[in-house]
């Protein structure tokens, strides 16, 4: 049976779930943010409940359009935090504690392996990078949740992603998910597991893990899961999580589909308008002019993130006219950056800093593009109008591409400027 089958199973008190088959499942974490949250609020309060299933297991994390962009913005939030005050909830993040929420939770030590997580944001597949299996939901299901603490499920079919060999230099997660997302396209694991497995995952990082899972929904998949590791329990140690490996197991019903990755065969990706499976080798993309860089959000504002781009940065400066934005993806990830000098490195090279938000990644605020416009991202998500108006255009790729690109304006292969 696929590892998401079985964690499902394990919720219902059962041996064996078949793909396709329905169930009601207890839940052990909701999460909603400050954009799904009023509609979920609205469906809790409709419920007629008198308090929340668990005031530890429902997370509410402001970071979208945070800090407030607009009068709009600011009364949502203010509707979120009179919910969260009155009925308690513990895990609630705002102001100075609020981070991207897919970086903030696995830091917070909130993920467990063999967790069912669901959450009002299509990315909260993330946390199958830590052996969760973690989806997301529209927000009158996530409202449900939060009134009785259980939601339904269909047991998955699962596809095997069996990677090899060993990453070139400045190949990371992120340029993996693109890889297979090219190959799959968005909708090639349409209500599927994407489930990784071989040798080749142990070269990559946890953070890069949590970048490929992140993205698993891009490819139509409901979640994402990678096995517990060496470096997958020792994350979670740091994070006051205690675990213990749990390796993949061939599905007893077999795959629907099985995809051979070889690491030594990528280079670093990037990802075309207006589609993250558009994705080329970085030796194949266009020579366009760039008008800003973002690195950052939920799919690569993690510490490593911060760490390649600055070692990439360092004593260079920003191509004449070109913006580049830095969104560390967490308070915690923003003060090690500062200690460990990468603000310096990112100020010299002219960049803005922001405050860990989710901003310009849905459009929302922090690096909105006008019309023409051409931006490379570190981000998820490159549909047309995703990050700006709709004749703008938004390229995808891993923190080391877009670092390279910001200091050359065009998208460069990293290995040609270190």
């Amino acid at each position: 049976m696929s590892q998401s089958r079985k964690i499902l199973a394990r919720h219902v008190g059962r041996e064996l779930l078949e793909p396709g088959e329905l169930v009601e499942a207890p839940v052990d974490l909701v999460l909603a943010n400050d954009i799904t949250a009023p509609l979920a609020i609205e469906v809790f309060e409709k419920l007629g409940r008198e308090n929340v299933f668990d005031r530890d297991k429902v997370v509410l994390v402001l970071d979208h359009f945070t800090p407030n962009r607009d009068i709009a913005s600011a009364e949502q939030c203010a509707f979120i935090r009179r919910f969260a005050h009155k009925y308690g909830v513990n895990h609630f993040y705002d102001a100075g504690e609020v981070g991207i929420e897919h970086v903030l939770l696995p830091e917070e030590g909130l993920i467990k392996p063999g967790n069912l997580v669901v959450g009002a944001d299509s990315h909260t597949c993330t946390y199958g990078a830590l052996g969760a299996f973690a989806t997301g939901m529209g927000s009158t299901d996530i409202g449900a949740a939060m009134a009785t603490g259980k939601a339904w499920f269909r047991a998955p079919e699962a596809i095997n992603v069996n990677v090899s060999g060993k990453p070139r230099r400045w190949v990371g997660g992120k340029d993996l998910i693109l890889f297979l997302i090219g190959k799959l396209g968005v909708d090639g694991a349409t209500y599927r597991s994407l489930e990784f497995s071989g040798d080749g995952i142990s070269r990559i990082s946890v953070d890069g893990r949590l970048s490929a899972a992140n993205m698993a929904v891009e490819a139509g998949a409901k979640n994402g899961l990678f096995p517990v590791d060496g470096l997958t329990v020792e994350y979670l140690r740091e994070a006051g999580v205690t675990a213990e490996p749990a390796l993949s197991e061939p599905d007893d019903y077999g795959y629907a589909l099985e995809v051979d990755i070889d690491l030594d065969g990528i280079e670093p990706q990037v990802a075309l308008p207006h589609l993250p499976s558009n994705s080329v080798g970085v030796s194949e993309s266009p020579n366009v002019k760039l008008d800003q860089v973002v690195i950052g959000s939920c799919t690569n504002g993690r510490m490593e993130d911060m760490r390649l781009a600055a070692e990439i940065m360092r004593g260079k400066h920003v191509a004449p006219g070109l913006r580049l934005i830095i969104i560390p993806g967490s308070p915690r990830i923003y003060r090690r950056s500062m200690d460990e000098g990468l603000f310096e490195v990112f100020l010299e090279t002219g960049a803005i800093i922001s405050p860990p938000t989710c901003g310009p990644c849905l459009g929302g605020h922090m690096g909105i593009l006008a019309s023409g416009e051409k931006a490379l991202s570190t981000t998820n998500r490159n549909f047309a109008g995703r990050m700006g108006h709709r004749h703008s255009e938004v390229y995808l790729s891993g923190p080391a591409v877009a670092a390279a690109s910001a200091i050359t304006g065009t998208i460069t292969d990293p290995g040609e400027i270190v």
